[in-house]
């Protein structure tokens, strides 16, 4: 049994004009997301621009995701980070809180050694009972953590999978291969679902799904029932909108953010260092919107293909 499902979104923090967080807007963003299909929600994660959040803010955001969900999904806390015991901290006080599990992205900027990271996780871990997720995203970390320290952590008991975002499919099927069959591997890239499903993944961690859900969902149950033709087809119709929102240049979530305002669903603009899409941007972005027929927040119902 799959401890947090297959469909997973990392949700932005929406913002009010003066720059502190809108958590009435979360929290409908967050109802609307389980009602689309979603099995759990990452909270704070770096989708939700996490560096710039207080610990405050953080634990608002979580119980505020809690409240929304009413154990119809579950929440996952983006409490990771370059820093061994604030992650620690913040894991624990993310656990008081009563979150289901947490997410533990790689040591970003310090660019540990394998075995650095081994410890750096393995520590964590023990600082709860909750099930941890790793997560690999060398793109934006400076640093990868390979399949074999993978491997040796998916050992801990608490330790239940990866969000693998290097797109190093190899790799991927390394960790497949030398994982227990219940160690749950989910794309961290959205065009990359179908084939870490391929290679044995249960599911993915989205950005997309903040607006289309329905769609994702509907591609991985035909792939989970067999029906890997119209898994496939579903793969390629949604590739356009997985690259419109990581256009090059443009750190996640900028461009997500713009889309949910441009699909009727303000949720402002991402906090400094990060600023709002160009609008020139903003008009190609809502070009292939259009093409998706996505003129309102999610889409509930996936279309045929």
């Amino acid at each position: 049994m799959l401890t947090f499902g297959r469909l997973i979104t990392a949700v932005v923090t929406p913002f009010h004009d003066d720059g502190s967080v809108d958590y009435d807007t979360f929290g409908r963003m967050v109802d609307g997301l389980i009602d689309a299909g979603n099995d759990a929600v990452v909270v704070t994660g770096t989708t939700g621009e996490s560096p710039v959040l207080t610990e405050t803010e953080r634990m608002s955001l979580y119980r505020e995701a809690l409240s929304a969900a009413d154990g119809r999904a579950r929440v996952i806390a983006g409490t990771g980070g370059y820093n061994t015991n604030e992650s620690i901290h913040l894991s624990r006080a993310a656990a008081e809180v009563g979150v289901d599990g947490l997410l533990q992205v790689t040591p970003y900027y310090n660019k540990p050694p394998q075995a650095g990271m081994f410890r750096h996780f393995e520590a964590i871990a023990a600082a709860t009972p909750l099930p941890n997720i790793l997560y690999n995203v060398p793109a934006r970390t400076s640093c990868n953590l390979d399949a074999a320290t993978v491997a040796e952590l998916s050992a801990i008991d608490n330790i239940i999978g990866i969000k693998e975002a290097s797109a190093d499919f190899e790799q991927i099927g390394h960790i497949a291969r030398s994982t227990p069959d219940d160690f749950a591997i989910y794309s961290g890239n959205d065009a990359d679902t179908f084939l870490i499903l391929a290679l044995g993944g249960v599911g993915v961690v989205s950005v997309a799904s903040h607006v289309v859900s329905g769609e994702i969902r509907a591609m991985i149950d035909a792939f989970v029932a067999g029906d890997l033709a119209g898994a496939c087809r579903r793969h390629l119709h949604l590739l356009p909108i997985s690259q419109i929102l990581f256009p090059a240049g443009w750190p996640n979530p900028v461009s997500v953010k713009a889309a949910l305002g441009l699909g009727g669903f303000d949720v402002g603009v991402p906090r400094l260092p990060l600023v709002d899409l160009p609008d020139d941007m903003k008009a190609s972005l809502r070009t292939v919107m259009d093409a998706y027929a996505l003129d309102a927040y999610l889409t509930r119902t996936p279309v045929a293909v």
